[in-house]
């Protein structure tokens, strides 16, 4: 199943850098097109946080 979601640069990073830190078994894909039409990543202010 694929969840299509927009969040900021830093939320992104940090989402990205745990995905691959804990070695999930889903792929995660950075789309850097337009993504107004896709909801906000739901907590993203959780990975804003250090």
């Amino acid at each position: 199943m694929r969840f299509d979601f927009t969040v900021c640069l830093s939320a992104a990073l940090v989402f990205v850098h745990e995905h691959q830190t804990h070695r999930y078994a889903d792929d995660v894909t950075v789309d850097l097109r337009d993504t107004s039409t896709y909801p906000r990543l739901p907590n993203e202010r959780l990975y804003l946080q250090p």
